[in-house]
């Protein structure tokens, strides 16, 4: 078994802040943004942004599963108590991440290091929550019986990737199309 030594205080900061860096850029210029900006917006240098960093798709992979774990752990803060609301709330989280972050999750796939889609896009992850949803608001009556969480999560993205340069637009076409799943 490999021994992977623990980050001193100061390179975990570093990789903290090349994370935060690296979220904010990819946010606002999509995943081609310059790793030598993202290593001089985190206050540092190119070689320690590699250091923490093999590759581009490495980094990349770190801010798509943060922005994953987040979106997961908003769905799975408190019920509400109107579960069609917190379904589409939480949608509209997902679309808006995935415009808003243009091309990571393709940026991804098409990398060199070769990993499943699901994998790379934490799919699963996903899944559980807003079946989650999906069966709260259902068992309220309040989305089609029809409707599942596989459906809702390809409407999501489709909506998301067709806007990538425009969360707003994203955001308005997805809640048009959830008017159509209220029975």
């Amino acid at each position: 078994m490999e021994h992977v030594k623990p980050l001193r205080a100061d390179g975990r900061r570093n990789r903290e802040r090349i994370v935060a860096a690296a979220t904010e850029w990819v946010g606002r210029d999509g995943a081609q943004v310059s790793l030598e900006e993202i290593a001089r917006r985190a206050g540092g240098g190119s070689a320690t942004l590699h250091r923490h960093f093999p590759s581009r798709q490495s980094l990349l992979e770190v801010v798509f599963r943060d922005g994953v774990a987040q979106l997961c752990a908003r769905a799975s803060s408190q019920p509400g108590e109107d579960p069609a609301a917190e379904l589409a709330a939480w949608l509209e989280d997902l679309a808006v991440y995935t415009a808003t972050h243009r091309g990571l999750a393709a940026a991804l796939l098409t990398g060199p290091d070769g990993l499943a889609a699901e994998e790379i896009c934490s799919t699963d992850k996903l899944l559980v929550v807003l079946s989650v949803l999906v069966a709260r608001a259902s068992s309220a009556g309040a989305i089609h019986a029809r409707a599942t969480a596989e459906d809702l999560l390809m409407l999501a993205n489709a909506i998301a990737v067709a806007n990538e340069d425009d969360p707003l637009t994203a955001s308005r076409v997805l809640r048009l199309a959830l008017t159509g799943i209220r029975p």
